[in-house]
């Protein structure tokens, strides 16, 4: 009987390398899910700051020029271009503290032209949430919120 060489031989080479190919793609996973999390879009998180979402809703609920508030406002304006059969797209709400009571909103639109040419647009609004107004820190912005004369009493 010849003897048994398997305490003594080392595995096989395919065998390695299978557990090589699993190790190495078990950490490809795991490294795109930690980049996934990482780089999570803001609209899966959460605002956990109560005050920068109330500043958030102070801007979003604030009257508009023409419409009651500018988040009905910049809506119409995506909607009306898609029925003009332009493309446009409202990104994330982005909120930002300044500085005490101080917050700023920033929003970004990009407007599809008629010649197909894209625009892209920063709206900026800061959030005083002690006296409760907004005023418009960028010029696109200041197209969608009224001034203070502006309002009727």
């Amino acid at each position: 009987m010849p003897p048994d060489d398997s305490s003594t031989s080392s595995a096989p080479p395919s065998f390695t390398m299978v557990k090589i190919v699993r190790y190495a793609g078990m950490a490809v996973l795991a490294l795109g899910a930690m980049y996934y999390v990482w780089l999570q879009p803001p609209s899966l998180t959460p605002i956990v700051d109560s005050r920068a979402a109330e500043a958030l809703a102070l801007v979003q609920n604030n009257r508009a020029i023409g419409y009651p508030t500018i988040l009905q406002a910049m809506t119409e304006h995506v909607r009306t271009m898609r029925e003009r059969n332009l493309a446009a797209r409202l990104g994330e709400w982005r909120v930002k503290q300044v500085e005490g009571d101080l917050y700023e909103i920033r929003v970004q639109l990009r407007d599809q032209g008629v010649t197909g040419q894209w625009f892209e647009r920063e709206l900026i609004w800061h959030a005083d949430l002690a006296s409760k107004k907004v005023n418009a820190a960028s010029l696109p912005a200041d197209g969608y919120t009224p001034k203070d004369t502006d309002v009727a009493p």
